[in-house]
Formats: structure tokens, C-alpha cells, sequence
């Protein structure tokens, strides 16, 4: 009688032979390879899949998983690594499919304000392309990350305030399903009637349902000018405050970031930078010389009656460029205030008028905890952050920190909000996805089986099946 395990193992075999036939030396098993395609930035353990593949072209995405649909291998899309959920780990080991030397930018409609790209440009690397067209790119999570991630992600970051999400962004797709078909989704019309709207769809489902391979984006001209600058403000409360304000008498703000004052004292040891350890609000503003010197002084009236400094704005490309570097950084300034440590970056989300009740609250349960939990945020648009940073050695450390991550949700929930605002579901937050929809989740579930019924796409990601 033939052992399953050992027909199984042969099969397997059989298929990743196939993919290194049609890769060459775009075919890795390496052990190196492997793990570098199966570590997170955050602390979840690593898992490593059995094999990766470096396409060029979605034709090349589909015969790969045609293969692995024909003998039941799990596929994982890669892009450049940067997600913060485990959102491309491999549970059940598989094939992993970087996407990354699908870099190039297809078309660009000036005219039109849009362009298709493939998925593995990054959004710097775009805007670097487009930069003689007087277009731009504006959604910016921080880490360069790959369009394609981004789009499997329904990434936002610090412009979302003004220019949205990915969600608002993508124009239409074109995917590969789990059975190997190309299918594109939407167009370059800037509205339809016609079908489902399976962009949406696919927009934000984490490769659980396919693999993005080009897209299509929304572009904006580049402003005419820009200001960024700071203010501090004696309490979270004022700073929380003038957020609000600044939102509720429509200013047209382009980011405004909060950081508390222990996000400050991280950032003034990491990037040398000298500000006032309060907390502190970030804020840019795009439109013409005058529009945004009027924006900025609004702002600042706005922020001296909430008990804000003076608003020190700048026009200083150079200037405003270390602004900017010092706040992305911010995730790596709070791992360097305790050299060993790991971290858990939440992203909750709640309505704008429940913006301040919701981070009194984390800051008090996050003090409860003894945990150290810089908050930092694009509270523009009600999303932030608390990066708590503990030892992954310290089995207390670690349920504290656990316990204040649950602790948070709850209190986003509770006010109307999301358990994540862009970092996804991944591996972390399943259980948090089942409580925020309840009944939903298993038209989800009945989504993902239609589509993948074998489970091959990015398995134990969003849901369990």
C-alpha cells in the first residue's frame, strides 16, 4: 500500500521541479532565499515557504500558479516585505511569489491624471518616474512599500487625510486567480454602473483571493507649493482638539500627524532632532504661495486656542524633508529606546468626534499597563498607532503587552471604530475581524470558497476557513 505522505512528497517534488524548469535561476530554494521571504518586521515567528519565484510579467504569476493549483501548493504573494500583520507569511509553507522585478510603470495618461503600473514598483520609485510629468502619487505609508502590496492591503498613511486610501485610488486591476485565469477589474473611466465592483473587491483581501499583478492609479498635479511644520501643545487633549477643529472648519490640511511626548523623546534620540518633548502635531499643507500661508496661519489660530505653541511652518524642501523622514522613522525610534525588544504596532481607526475620548482612554490603559507605548497617528483622518515595544523574552512582558493590544481594539470598537485602519488583518487580528462584523466574516468566508476553493491563496490570512 502507497504511503499518502510519500505520494504527497513526490508530487510536491514533481511541481517545484516544473517551476524551476520555468524560472532558471529565477527559482530559490536556498535556505537564505527562504527566510528572507518568511521573517516579519514585527514579532510574530518566522515562516519560511518551501521555494520562491522572481517573475517578470503576469503571464509568468499565472503558469507559476497553475502549477501549484494543479498539485494543491499554497501560494503567498511577496512584495518588499514591510507589512506589519504577517500579511505574507507562510503558515503552510507553499510557493512564495515575489513580485518585486515587476517594477516597471506601463503607461502614464497625463490628460487623464492617471497610470498603470506593475505591482512591484514602489511608490518612491514611481513618483521618481513621475516627476517630469508634474503628477504625482500621494498615498505614503512610510516604508517604501510596492504598489501591489499596497494595493493588497488597502494601505493609507500620512496624505489620507486629503487624497484618501488606496481604496479611493485604484482605478481597476489585473489579477491572477487561484486556478490560474487573468481577469482586469475596472478601468480608466472615473465611474461605472457596470457589474460588482470586484476592485474593491480585491483591493485590501491580502492575496487571499489572488494575486495583483498590474495597476491602475489615480495621479494628482504636484502642488505649487507646500508647507510643513510643528506645534507642541500641553496636553494630548489640546492637540487631539485642534485636530478636530482643523478638520470640522474644512481647512484642506494634506497631513497632520500626531506624536505624544514619549513618540517625541524617541524621535529626538533616533533622528537628532531637538523638539519639545510634548505632544506634537506634524501638519503640511499643498496648494498655491498664498493658499497655504493662509491654511498655516488658520492652523495656528486654531492651535494657540487649544494651548498650542507657536506653529513653526517652513516652505524648505530640505527642511521638510527631515520632518517627514524623522516621523517615518518613528517605528524604528521606538525600538531603539530599548535595544533587544520587539514591537506590536496597532491601527485602530474611529470617527473623527470620537478622536479624543478613544486616545484618553488608550493612554490611560496603556499607562495601566507599565508597557512603553509611544502613540502616533494620521489623526487627520481618526487612524493612530500605539507602538508598544517589549521584551519577547519576558513572558509578563509579553501578556501585558498582549492584553493592552486587546485593551485598544476595544476601546476603537466601542467608539464606532476599525480594529485596523491600513495594516490589514493578517495573522494578528483574525479574532478582532470576527467581533468588529460578526455574520459578515461568513459571507467572506462564502467570497473566499467561491473564488479559492482549494484554499491555495495566502492560507491562515483574515479569517480561518
Amino acid at each position: 500500500m502507497t504511503d499518502m505522505g510519500t505520494v504527497t512528497a513526490k508530487a510536491d517534488a514533481s511541481a517545484y521541479g516544473e517551476l524551476q524548469a520555468l524560472f532558471g535561476d529565477r527559482f530559490s530554494d536556498k535556505r537564505a532565499i527562504r527566510e528572507h521571504h518568511g521573517r516579519a518586521e514585527t514579532f510574530y515567528p518566522a515562516m519560511l515557504p518551501d521555494a520562491v519565484v522572481f517573475p517578470h510579467s503576469t503571464e509568468e504569476v499565472a503558469a507559476a500558479v497553475r502549477i501549484c493549483a494543479a498539485n494543491a501548493i499554497p501560494v503567498v504573494p511577496y512584495g518588499v516585505g514591510t507589512s506589519l500583520e504577517g500579511n505574507f507569511l507562510a503558515m503552510r509553507g507553499g510557493l512564495c511569489i515575489d513580485l518585486s522585478r515587476m517594477d516597471r510603470l506601463v503607461r502614464v495618461g497625463q490628460e487623464d491624471l492617471d497610470c498603470t503600473v506593475q505591482a512591484g514598483i514602489t511608490r518612491k520609485q514611481l513618483n521618481e518616474e513621475l516627476r517630469h510629468t508634474g503628477l504625482f502619487f500621494p498615498i505614503d505609508p512610510g516604508a517604501d512599500a510596492t504598489i501591489g502590496g499596497m494595493s493588497a492591503t488597502r494601505a493609507s498613511g500620512t496624505n489620507a487625510v486629503r487624497y484618501g486610501t488606496m481604496r479611493q485610488n485604484v482605478l481597476g486591476l489585473t489579477v491572477v486567480l487561484p486556478d490560474g485565469r487573468v481577469i482586469h477589474t475596472g478601468g480608466r473611466a472615473r465611474k461605472s454602473a457596470a457589474g460588482y465592483d470586484l476592485t474593491g473587491l480585491f483591493v485590501g483581501s491580502e492575496g487571499t483571493l489572488g494575486i495583483i499583478t498590474e495597476v491602475t492609479l489615480r495621479l494628482y498635479g504636484q502642488p505649487e507649493a507646500i508647507s510643513s511644520g510643528v506645534c507642541e501643545f500641553e496636553s494630548l487633549r489640546g492637540a487631539v482638539d485642534t485636530v478636530i477643529q482643523t478638520i470640522q472648519f474644512g481647512i484642506p490640511v494634506a497631513r497632520i500627524e500626531l506624536l505624544d511626548e514619549l513618540q517625541i523623546r524617541a524621535v529626538n534620540a533616533y533622528s537628532k532632532t531637538d523638539l519639545a518633548e510634548k505632544p506634537t502635531l506634524f501638519v503640511e499643507f499643498h496648494g498655491t504661495d498664498a493658499g497655504v500661508a493662509e491654511q498655516s496661519t488658520l492652523f495656528g489660530e486654531i492651535a494657540a486656542v487649544h494651548g498650542g505653541g507657536d506653529f513653526k511652518w517652513t516652505t524648505r524642501t530640505e527642511e521638510r524633508t527631515a520632518l517627514w523622514e524623522a516621523r517615518h522613522q518613528a517605528y524604528y525610534a521606538n525600538l531603539a529606546m530599548r535595544p533587544g525588544c520587539t514591537a506590536i504596532s496597532t491601527d485602530v481607526c474611529v470617527p473623527i468626534s470620537a478622536l479624543c475620548d478613544c486616545i484618553t482612554d488608550t493612554r490611560a490603559a496603556i499607562e495601566e499597563s507599565g508597557i512603553f507605548g509611544p502613540i502616533v497617528g494620521h489623526v487627520g483622518d481618526g487612524n493612530f498607532h500605539v507602538v508598544m515595544v517589549f521584551d519577547p523574552h519576558s513572558p509578563d512582558e509579553v501578556a501585558r503587552a498582549k492584553a493592552l493590544s486587546e485593551r485598544i481594539v476595544e476601546l476603537a470598537l466601542g467608539y464606532g471604530g476599525t480594529c485596523t485602519g491600513e495594516h490589514g488583518i493578517g495573522i494578528g487580528k483574525k479574532h478582532y475581524l470576527v467581533e468588529e462584523h460578526g455574520d459578515a466574516v461568513d459571507v467572506m468566508r462564502a467570497v473566499k470558497r467561491a473564488i479559492d476553493p482549494a484554499g491555495i491563496m495566502n492560507p491562515g490570512k483574515v479569517f480561518d476557513m
